[in-house]
């Protein structure tokens, strides 16, 4: 059985089933390398209560999907999987992941980091933070398309 590459969910996830799933006991992996992104208590210097993520349904598969693929092409990488968490989060709970595996060490670290500097940019997500200001959207910030750009992509969002 497969794992899915993409998961896009509200319910929380363990990263040790995630990775021992991926892994799927194949005796060539040599590394894994893995991010978990967690929601903070405070953004541009206010205070967060919480964060509301939303996505089109379908869209952001497909855009995450395109993310991996690319991956395999840049990097000899053996398998890759994102979760993303939507809905209500509050601080501490997990909000995504990348797990990449591969045979060396390197190419699981740029497969990840390629991953998330794309997922920060490309991916249709949008969040909502509560602050005691009133809600607010997240833009997207400069550094992550500088980010993005040091693989010779070129940001194209453009933030709600």
């Amino acid at each position: 059985m497969s794992v899915a590459r993409v998961s896009i969910q509200t319910a929380d996830f363990d990263l040790s089933e995630e990775v021992a799933a991926l892994r799927a006991d194949d005796k060539r992996v040599g590394a894994v390398c893995s991010f978990v992104g967690t929601v903070r208590d405070r953004n541009d210097g206010s205070t967060v209560a919480s964060m509301e993520l939303e996505h089109y349904p379908g869209m952001t598969e497909k855009a995450i999907e395109a993310m991996i693929d690319e991956a395999h092409k840049r990097f000899d990488i053996l398998g890759a999987r994102v979760i993303h968490r939507v809905g209500l989060l509050q601080p501490l709970d997990q909000i995504m992941m990348v797990a990449v595996v591969s045979a060396h060490r390197g190419q699981s670290f740029e497969a990840c980091e390629f991953l998330m500097d794309y997922l920060k940019t490309q991916a249709p997500f949008w969040k909502k933070e509560q602050t005691p200001e009133g809600a607010r959207w997240v833009d997207a910030r400069v550094a992550d398309d500088a980010a993005l750009a040091r693989w010779g992509i070129a940001a194209s969002n453009t933030s709600v």
